[in-house]
């Protein structure tokens, strides 16, 4: 019988193929959570639809039609405002379920030992299927409107990574946060509100000031909607690369210190749940 060695640290080395080897949990979980959401609701899959829509004609009224904000180049200012709420809607939806993941499966996480950062990363798939749904209306949209995008849209996969990246980082602190401390649940629908007003996805970032655009730039969203702009509006839109770099670099931070407070906290959330 081969002995077994117990090092050190040895856990610690074996997490992330410990994530692979669970992969079919993920799958599980990940389904279990899209099937939830719509099962046994009144308008089901409709409200993925309904919620966007009507977000966009508030915001094509207040800020195209009241306030006459510019819109992007010759682009239709409703197609501008859904091109932006596409992946806003990816965000706040992400960082919502994500949020309370855990506490949400506590009966899984006190009795059944696995890689505990599946369960935050599997209710992300729940915003990638809404993602899914507002993107058909995206596309009827350009067919009612005539509009073709350009060759930039091939990477629009690549800015999805991104806006799940960036979901990901401050939902995996968040949720941890949550667990210690449960009035947290509070306080994600505020920030959730207050992001979407502080965000260009009712107007196009250029309206602010050269000043303050790099500054505005560390609300790492911002990046990701002038990408998905820039990608489905093509030429008609263009990156702002400094704000672009700085948004990657909060997402980048905010990924890294999410792990981080994720996995030091990781072994204790059974005890606190």
């Amino acid at each position: 019988m081969q002995p077994i060695i117990i090092e050190p640290g040895s856990s610690a080395r074996r997490y992330w193929r410990d994530l692979w080897q669970y992969r079919e949990l993920f799958q599980v979980l990940a389904w279990r959570d899209i099937s939830v959401r719509y099962k046994q609701t009144v308008i089901g899959i409709a409200w993925a639809v309904i919620r966007p829509v009507l977000t966009m004609v508030v915001f094509t009224v207040i800020f195209g039609k009241i306030a006459k904000l510019p819109t992007v180049g010759d682009a239709p200012y409703a197609l501008m405002v859904f091109a932006g709420m596409l992946p806003w809607t990816f965000f706040s939806t992400a960082l919502s379920e994500s949020s309370s993941s855990l506490v949400n499966n506590a009966n899984l996480i006190s009795k059944v030992f696995f890689p505990r950062l599946i369960v935050p990363t599997a209710t992300i798939m729940v915003a990638f299927v809404d993602f899914l749904i507002s993107f058909f209306i995206l596309v009827a949209m350009m067919i009612w409107y005539q509009f073709i995008p350009g060759w930039q849209i091939v990477l629009l996969p690549l800015f999805v990574g991104i806006a799940f990246l960036a979901s990901l980082g401050p939902g995996l602190w968040i949720t941890t946060l949550n667990v210690r401390y449960r009035d947290f649940r509070y306080v994600i629908p505020f920030i959730v509100q207050f992001g979407l007003y502080i965000s260009p996805v009712g107007f196009s970032s250029s309206v602010i000031p050269e000043k303050w655009r790099l500054l505005y730039s560390m609300n790492p969203i911002v990046g990701v909607i002038d990408g998905f702009r820039w990608c489905i509006l093509g030429g008609e839109s263009s990156i702002y690369w400094p704000g672009f770099l700085t948004s990657l670099g909060i997402t980048a931070f905010f990924l890294w210190f999410g792990i981080r407070q994720f996995r030091r906290m990781e072994s204790r959330f059974a005890d606190f749940i």
